[in-house]
């Protein structure tokens, strides 16, 4: 039998505690690879659903918190000081409480994600704003449950953070009222995310993201708009996506006075189809030929088209005018142009 002894310290100590840690170690990555597995199973058959929410909160969970555990199992077990003990065991389990709240944080927001995402038109939008709250929330629940646990009364903070809070709200007002704007447009819902929306101020685009102080819009030209919530819960504005989302789309277009309209409707028609049948994210909603005006030397009309994304309309329209243009000249229709004579005495 090898003498252990070595400098005056008795190994024998280590073993319990080492054999405590290499099968807490061991646990945690079996565990982090069945939870890995699950979630490519759920991804693969049921796409994003409850479990798939659950076991992707846990993930990267099990082999830190089994760690931990085992951890705290040894300075529980080892003959330590007294107060050494009471510090290692104040650490770890604030450490274990920080892994139970970061995974509840991650569950509760997996099923608002879940959420909004199955809750069809009345759904509210997915927001940073909306994930901050929940998270804020969450972990100062796991504060108060380590704070309660270190013997600490949580009334006095409370006292002074409600009157240290009234300093603070006086000079935060405008960021306060941009944080209350936020949840007032994410609760109201007079828009959504990836809705497009214009302003009365002018800027219109595509609506990117609610967060603590503003919103962002991407204009169609690609650049970021921001706007402040305060700002944005008092103006006027338009929303292209709502009621329905369906953006229409007029195009004016004339013929000669000696073409054959029936046939002009329905060569305009065939050609409005055509390209909105080619464009990306389309309406179901046909298109349309109106006649209104006899015009000096037209036939005047409008031709509706339609689609679901109001950016797509300079496209449309960019297509259409060369798909019309083309068409009507193998047809022999005549688009006219304005023609003076002029007399002179």
């Amino acid at each position: 039998m090898p003498n252990l002894n070595l400098l005056g310290f008795d190994w024998h100590y280590l073993i319990a505690p080492g054999a405590i840690l290499i099968v807490a170690f061991l646990l945690g990555i079996s565990l982090n690879r069945f939870v890995n597995r699950r979630i490519a199973e759920h991804l693969e058959s049921d796409g994003y659903d409850l479990k798939s929410v659950f076991f992707r909160a846990v993930q990267g969970i099990p082999l830190f918190f089994c760690v931990v555990a085992g951890l705290y199992w040894i300075v529980n077990t080892v003959n330590i000081p007294p107060s050494l003990q009471k510090i290692f065991s104040y650490i770890l389990f604030t450490v274990n409480i920080y892994s139970v709240t970061r995974v509840a944080s991650r569950t509760i927001s997996g099923m608002i994600t879940l959420h909004m995402e199955r809750g069809g038109d009345d759904k509210l939008p997915k927001t940073s704003l909306l994930n901050n709250i929940t998270t804020i929330v969450i972990y100062s629940m796991g504060v108060i449950v380590v704070l309660q646990y270190y013997g600490i009364s949580i009334a006095p903070i409370i006292t002074a953070m409600g009157v240290g809070g009234m300093a603070v709200a006086l000079g935060l007002k405008d960021t306060l009222a941009s944080i209350a704007s936020g949840i007032f447009i994410i609760v109201s819902k007079p828009f959504r995310i990836d809705d497009f929306i214009q302003l009365s101020s002018g800027e219109q685009g595509r609506v990117t993201d609610i967060t603590w102080r503003y919103t962002t819009i991407q204009s169609i030209a690609g650049n970021v708009i921001v706007i402040p919530n305060q700002n944005l819960s008092n103006t006027v504005l338009t929303n292209y996506n709502l009621p329905q989302r369906d953006i229409t789309i007029k195009i004016p277009v004339g013929v000669a006075y000696d073409s054959d309209l029936k046939k002009v409707e329905r060569i305009t028609l065939e050609v409005a189809k055509k390209v909105m049948t080619d464009a990306v994210e389309t309406s179901a909603i046909p298109p349309k030929v109106l006649f209104h005006t006899f015009a000096d030397s037209s036939i005047n009309f409008d031709v509706l088209l339609h689609s679901t994304r109001f950016d797509n309309q300079f496209t449309l329209k960019h297509e259409f005018i060369k798909e019309l243009t083309e068409r009507y000249r193998q047809e022999g229709i005549e688009i006219p142009f304005p023609i003076r004579t002029i007399v002179s005495c």
